[in-house]
């Protein structure tokens, strides 16, 4: 049960993301003083928009001084979100206008919430697939690197838009992908813009986020169900984008996406 405070904060949030408005910060009375509270403001948004998964903001130095913090937060994605490669992506208010190249993982089976930690093998153990996807964040902050981990947390770390490519083929755990590297170009009328990375850039290797983020939620009390995925993080610096640009992120022999904002 979310306390009234809180409530109010994710009526705020969930009305500024419907109709595009951003503020300063939210009021003084409302706003979260913790990550736990940030966490259960952002738990509001499931209850009209059920969840299909999670996103880590802030896996790279480039994402943590993008937002202003020093390390990484997670944040729900929901149905309305997520969108298929053959879908134009609307642009709309948008105003932190960046893509990111990310591994995603699927679940197999849930994981719930426990004393101790889970250990990396035992979440790999866990996953029945790899994803390829890009990310499209926003903020419902004016200067969201200025406002704090609770209450960019609050803000659902950031999840905005989120296209879900294509399976890699099932040799990619023989991959490391630590050491993957990952190429994307953003396309529009004024030319082809180029942008190199590496998995590295996730937390040093995707599989360790996906880690940090099992425990994350899990030691909130949340159980994170079969099915699920996780978007690990960026592997390239965000790129720049506006509405009609063609963006494709290159993963190399795992496969490539490709996103269409319209």
């Amino acid at each position: 049960m979310v306390s009234a405070h809180l409530s109010q904060a994710a009526d705020i949030l969930l009305a500024s993301r419907k109709d595009g408005r951003v503020s300063d910060n939210l009021p003084e009375t409302c706003r979260p003083q913790s990550r736990e509270e940030g966490y259960q403001i952002q738990a509001v948004i499931e209850a009209d928009d059920p969840r299909i998964g999670w996103k880590i903001a802030a896996t790279s130095i480039a994402g943590q001084q993008h937002i202003g913090i020093d390390g990484p937060i997670a944040g729900r994605l929901t149905e309305t979100m997520v969108f298929a490669e053959d879908d134009i992506v609307p642009f709309g208010s948008n105003r932190m206008a960046v893509a990111e190249a990310e591994f995603v993982f699927q679940f197999a089976r849930p994981f719930l919430p426990r004393a101790s930690a889970y250990r990396q093998d035992e979440v790999m153990d866990g996953v029945g697939g790899l994803y390829l996807g890009i990310e499209l964040p926003d903020s419902r902050f004016s200067d969201f690197a200025k406002v704090g981990a609770p209450q960019l947390i609050a803000d659902n770390a950031c999840a905005y838009q989120f296209v879900w490519g294509p399976e890699a083929p099932d040799d990619w755990q023989g991959i490391d992908l630590a050491a993957h590297k990952v190429s994307a170009t953003v396309q529009n009328e004024a030319g082809i813009s180029h942008h190199d990375g590496i998995g590295a850039n996730v937390l040093g290797d995707p599989k360790k986020a996906l880690c940090w983020l099992v425990n994350e939620i899990t030691s909130l009390g949340i159980t994170i169900d079969a099915g699920e995925i996780v978007t690990t993080g960026t592997c390239v610096v965000p790129m720049p984008i506006a509405k009609g640009d063609r963006v494709v992120a290159d993963f190399g022999v795992l496969g490539s996406v490709t996103c269409q904002l319209g």
